[in-house]
């Protein structure tokens, strides 16, 4: 799909992300969104998993779950340094193109909590003596036999190490424990290297780049180079190497092929997560969200995302639950600008509330 015009209209940008995030009509299983989205921001598994759900039509928390479980979609931290849910088959190779940029940024952390070449050795040995052979670990229970092997796990030691062996493409995180978490594993008996991994550089950048714009376009090459954490350079290489099966959208965004033919004025209410790939997946938000709400939906410009609401293609506000109480959830409503209408969002609210088993209560407007 392209557009005739220089640069496209706001509404027709819209129109076409939702239609890419598979939210005007959604996928028909996880393993589905995860090969269109490539990734997605999952640092908050619970959040994450309705950032799969509110995209699979019927989905409840337990589909997730037994896809985590099935190994058709991973979570690691392949880009930016946070965790993502990522297709099986583009971790390493992603890994490839990140994971050395990502240690360089943080060598002073790791020289600062005293993870030094031995340290790290000895972490990476215990890790494989506790976990082969198919078993899972807990962070805790990898961070026992860390302290026991004589390394000091104190504050955020127990974390950059396991980061660390995650970005060396040991480990990533296994099957489901609770709501929250997941126990870790070794990548390589976890989820073995496939024969449809792309190795050659330019490959993987080229696909790279085509699943991003399959799955968030339109986007610019900057979108690009935000999103992956890569170089403007490895950015424009990544566009060539896509070749055609990406297209130009308008001016300076590019769409995806064979992206689907959308109606020029976008629809639908949408009850999105935390840090979802709508909001999150742009370096650019402007065409969905003014800078003014965006501070509201990141209060502080502190990394911690609320949970959005989106009408038209537009973030109109942002929500909270309330606590469980005898199986009803009651949801707090911020609309920006008083609108829209809170009823207008009561479907939405209803889906979320099926996918986590629970009553929808009140929603009311703080």
């Amino acid at each position: 799909m392209t557009t005739d015009a220089p640069h496209a209209s706001i509404s027709t940008v819209r129109a076409a992300r939702l239609a890419a995030q598979g939210l005007d009509g959604g996928f028909d299983s996880p393993a589905a969104a995860v090969d269109r989205l490539v990734c997605l921001q999952a640092q908050d598994l619970a959040a994450a998993k309705w950032v799969l759900g509110s995209r699979v039509a019927g989905a409840t928390e337990a589909t997730i779950d037994a896809a985590i479980d099935e190994r058709v979609l991973l979570r690691s931290w392949p880009m930016r340094g946070t965790l993502h849910f990522v297709a099986p088959e583009m971790l390493r190779p992603i890994l490839r193109l990140t994971a050395a940029r990502l240690m360089q940024r943080a060598a002073k952390t790791h020289r600062d909590e005293g993870i030094d070449d031995e340290v790290h050795a000895v972490a990476r040995r215990v890790a494989v003596h506790e976990l082969e052979g198919g078993r899972a670990a807990t962070r805790d229970e990898l961070q026992a036999a860390w302290a026991a092997a004589g390394i000091d796990t104190a504050g955020q030691r127990g974390y950059h190490l396991i980061w660390r062996l995650a970005n060396e493409g040991l480990l990533c995180c296994g099957p489901v424990e609770t709501r929250a978490r997941q126990r870790f594993v070794l990548l390589d008996e976890w989820s073995p290297r496939r024969s449809d991994e792309p190795r050659d550089t330019d490959e993987i950048l080229g696909r790279l780049f085509a699943g991003y714009a399959r799955g968030h376009g339109p986007v610019t090459v900057r979108d690009f180079a935000w999103w992956t954490g890569l170089t403007l350079t490895q950015a424009r290489v990544a566009l060539a190497a896509a070749g055609g099966a990406v297209v130009p959208f308008d001016a300076e965004r590019f769409v995806a092929a064979d992206a689907p033919s959308t109606a020029s004025a976008p629809s639908g209410h949408h009850v999105l997560a935390p840090f979802d790939e709508y909001f999150l997946g742009y370096g650019d938000r402007t065409a969905f969200c003014s800078e003014a709400d965006a501070l509201r939906v990141v209060p502080g410009k502190n990394g911690l995302f609320l949970p959005i609401l989106v009408a038209g293609g537009e973030v109109v506000g942002t929500w909270r639950r309330a606590p469980v109480r005898k199986g009803t959830t009651s949801i707090e409503v911020t609309r920006f600008r008083g609108r829209p209408a809170v009823s207008r969002f009561r479907p939405a609210f209803q889906r979320w509330a099926a996918f986590w088993s629970t009553e929808l209560g009140e929603i009311t407007t703080a």
